[in-house]
Parts: C-alpha cells; structure tokens; sequence
C-alpha cells in the first residue's frame, strides 16, 4: 500500500456546481463536496482547494462573443469567489475552520494570499479555498492549481471531476475508451490527452508534481484517494521507472 499523502490541493471545476440546473450552485453538490472535504481534514491531513468559476462565466467564453479578454478574465476570477465563498460557507456550517485567501484583493470577505500565511494555516489544520486564479488575466484556474500546490509544497494535486480517471478518448462519447490507470507526464503530452492546459501541466512537469484525476461525485473517492487504501482514478507521474 502508498503512503498516504500529507499536503493536498483539490482542484475543482464550477460547472460540477451546477447539477442537473443550468445555471448558478447546486446545494446538495455543494454540501456533498464538503462532507467529502471535512472527511479528509478530520484525518488531519492538510487540505487546500481552487474552485473553477465557469458555473457563472468564463472568460474565454466573453471573449469568443466580442468582450475584451481581460476583462472577461477578470469577471471569471469574481466568479471563482463567489464559488470560493459558497463552499466556505459549507464548510463551516459542518465545523470545518478555514481561510479564504484571494489573489485580488478584498479585505472585507478574503484574507489576500501570501504564502507563509497560506502553509501557517494548513499546518493549523484549517482548509484553504485559494480564490480569484492568479489574480492575472490570461491563466486558468488549472494554472492558479498547480501554482499553488507547487508555493505550499503539495504533495499531490487532485482533480476531481465528473469521470473516473484519464481515457485516450472522451468516455462520455466513446464507450470504448480505455483507461488508464497510471500514465507518464510525456505520454499526456504526445496523446494530447486533455488533463490540464498546457501551462499547468508544464508547471507540473518542471516541478515533477503528481496529478491524480477522479470522479468526485462518488462518495469517499477523496478519501481513497489521499489514504491511498484503494486505487482511485488515473495517476500522472514523471519518473521513468
């Protein structure tokens, strides 16, 4: 059996947020995604999350119908927050401490984010929802992920999503899709499979980060997958061996 991993960050994507509504949060995902989060911080591991804002807007979505890229940019990291805020509020409604850490500042609602203060917090115990991306137009909420696991020292980042692992084809559409269970960094890479954007999957590389991908929505996968008691999901690694 894996060690078990120490440091988190858990990446999640707002439209999971929406459920089966077209629009806005669903609250029982919500409260589910944060039953899921108190489980693991309760074992007293160090947990970390950046919530995608496409539930709401997406830049790139702005831009493709004639707004300006960055501020469309910008409206997607308000829409991060609002995310961010939601599943603190969650959270602490379960008895879960965190801290909201923006990269924009916004001192009535988000403590801005500084580094020390973001790994003080986690040894604390307290869960970190790291919000508004880089604070930079242009980067996702993919590169805000792998930036920030790689400043506090993650052990791993885990993607969680809507399917249970990386496929060499969208399994949604092709039900012969294969799976895989471990892949290499070099192979996403050549495939072109789509696990991350490229700028965050090269901060990946270059800091030989591991990325495990894996169905959120079943109950207690997040838990399987930081104690590494079973094997969840599809696992990115970068050594040869």
């Amino acid at each position: 059996m894996a060690e078990p991993y120490k440091r988190i960050l858990l990446k999640l994507s707002g439209e999971a947020l929406l459920g089966e509504q077209g629009h806005g949060i669903d609250a029982d995902i919500l409260s589910n995604y944060a039953d899921e989060i108190k489980a693991v911080q309760e074992k007293e591991f160090e947990v970390s999350v950046v919530i995608g804002g496409g539930n709401i807007f997406r830049g790139v979505k702005g831009a493709t119908e004639g707004m300006d890229r960055v501020q469309g940019d910008y409206m997607g990291m308000l829409a991060t927050m609002i995310n961010s805020m939601a599943l603190q509020d969650a959270l602490e409604r379960k008895g879960v401490h965190t801290r909201l850490m923006s990269a924009i500042r916004m001192e009535e609602i988000a403590e801005p984010y500084i580094r020390r203060r973001a790994i003080r917090h986690l040894e604390k115990g307290r869960v970190i929802i790291f919000g508004a991306g880089t604070g930079n137009p242009y980067f996702t909420t993919d590169t805000a992920a792998s930036l920030r696991a790689i400043e506090i020292e993650a052990d791993v980042i885990l993607k969680g999503t809507r399917v249970d692992g990386i496929y060499d084809s969208d399994p949604e559409k092709n039900k012969d899709a294969q799976k895989f269970e471990t892949i290499h960094g070099d192979e996403v890479l050549s495939r072109r499979l789509d696990v991350m954007d490229l700028t965050a999957f090269t901060l990946c590389r270059d800091n030989k980060t591991p990325i495990i991908v894996f169905n959120m929505n079943t109950p207690n996968n997040l838990l399987k997958v930081v104690t590494q008691s079973e094997k969840v999901g599809s696992t990115v690694v970068w050594d040869k061996s």
